[in-house]
């Protein structure tokens, strides 16, 4: 069973501020337990099904590991449904974010929507891109919601909340914003191997605090007649071609 204690800590760690305080937030669903699991970091502690716990001897520490129903998992966690495990694991302390040469960094200037979060986190994880620059108006990237998006990701992409805008005026590679008004990025030059690429919010853009240390504005050309892309669907497009060029 999960102790009522636990239980209340768990339901908790859906708000910011409790996972902020506690310095706690959870994974659940089979394949990320199993990452976060594989990933060695620390677990303070882990809830799991009797199957779950049959089928993956080899990933569960007896002693941390306390078994309960999936009905019970389904109550604390956010899934509609959760017949594996959900696991209660310790905010990572990243270093001070410092850029590497001839690598890319993604700069997420306001982005809400904790969905888009994850799923851009996901796509910088598959392009080789190890560090996020987030506003602190962001979306926590310890949300459930950006954990379940992410699929794993998260373990492998670090993020950095801090104000853009001082942190851009001291780039000392380009920095390039996603506008619908730009150079085509299909059809870039590339002046180095890296640099940054910043993403504004889903409804207004780029703010103009940050805009102002954009050094060149890119677009992605459309062919149609929707106003705007999503912005994780913008950021694999961008992901995508930036790296294509820079090999």
């Amino acid at each position: 069973m999960i102790s009522n204690k636990w239980a209340k800590l768990i339901k908790s760690l859906h708000l910011k501020k409790y996972r902020k305080a506690e310095q706690l937030f959870f994974v659940e669903g089979e394949k990320a337990v199993l990452e976060v699991l594989a990933s060695g970091w620390p677990i303070r502690a882990l809830f799991a099904t009797q199957a779950f716990a049959q089928q993956h001897p080899q990933a569960v520490n007896a002693a941390l590991m306390q078994t309960c129903s999936s009905d019970e998992l389904v109550k604390v966690g956010t899934f509609s449904s959760n017949d594996a495990a959900l696991a209660v694991v310790e905010i990572p302390h990243w270093p001070l974010f410092s850029a590497s040469p001839a690598s890319w960094t993604l700069v997420l200037d306001n982005i809400n929507d904790p969905g888009n979060l994850g799923t851009i986190i996901r796509i910088a994880d598959w392009y080789g891109i190890k560090h996020i620059l987030c506003s602190p108006d962001t979306a926590d990237c310890y949300n459930p919601k950006v954990i379940a998006a992410a699929k794993g990701s998260f373990l492998r992409v670090q993020l950095h909340y801090l104000p853009l805008a001082e942190a851009l005026a001291h780039a000392n590679m380009p920095v390039y914003g996603a506008y619908l008004g730009g150079d085509n990025v299909h059809q870039l030059k590339l002046e180095t191997a890296g640099g940054y690429i910043v993403l504004g919010n889903e409804a207004n853009g780029i703010s103009s605090d940050v805009g102002q240390h954009v050094s060149r504005k890119i677009t992605i050309p459309a062919f149609g007649d929707a106003e705007s892309l999503n912005v994780g669907i913008a950021a694999a497009v961008i992901c995508d071609n930036l790296r294509r060029l820079s090999h």
